[in-house]
């Protein structure tokens, strides 16, 4: 997957890196061509959490990015994506110093199939406040009016994710439904 930009955390000090994690993420759409945002609140070794941060997570050994893309959704989101949907978007390297990680982030444009059970572990259950459904337009948004001085790590979620939904806004914009579009 084509690297799409490297990102290093200005916010906390480096400390050196001792893994990397591979990581997919996507940009999941519906059929009104909204966009799911996990709502993320609450507090931890990085301080106070209050963004929005796209879906996704870590690939588990001896899984595919694929895989590790789609059984991250069904667990998260609670959804199944369309096979023939996925299109890959480009991959996004970025440093977590507070946990001495590099992330390897590929990032996803897909839409949902059907929906099935969430399977979030206890972690995901305190930290995700909310999901919402939202327009390309409104995520950009909701990113841009964080405020990052009370919730640091938003500075590096929204460094790595504001340029992934501007591309997908202004690169792949055929492929998102739009209900007021008189060709739809």
């Amino acid at each position: 997957m084509k690297l799409l930009y490297k990102l290093e955390d200005s916010i906390y000090p480096y400390m050196g890196f001792t893994h990397t994690r591979d990581i997919s993420r996507c940009v999941l759409l519906n059929k009104e061509g909204k966009i799911l945002l996990n709502h993320l609140v609450g507090d931890d070794k990085f301080g106070h959490r209050d963004y929005y941060e796209l879906p996704g997570g870590g690939k588990e050994k001896g899984e595919s990015l694929q895989a590790a893309l789609k059984r991250e959704i069904r667990e998260e989101c609670g959804y199944l994506i369309k096979d023939d949907s996925i299109i890959e978007l480009g991959r996004v390297i970025d440093a977590y110093n507070l946990i001495n990680r590099v992330n390897n982030n590929h990032y996803y444009l897909c839409y949902i199939d059907t929906q099935c059970e969430k399977k979030l572990l206890e972690y995901e259950k305190a930290l995700i406040y909310e999901q919402v459904w939202v327009s390309i337009d409104e995520a950009i948004s909701l990113y841009e009016g964080v405020d990052t001085l009370s919730s640091p790590l938003a500075t590096l979620v929204i460094n790595r994710e504001l340029p992934i939904l501007k591309l997908v806004r202004d690169k792949y914009r055929d492929h998102i439904p739009l209900i007021d579009n008189p060709s739809n």
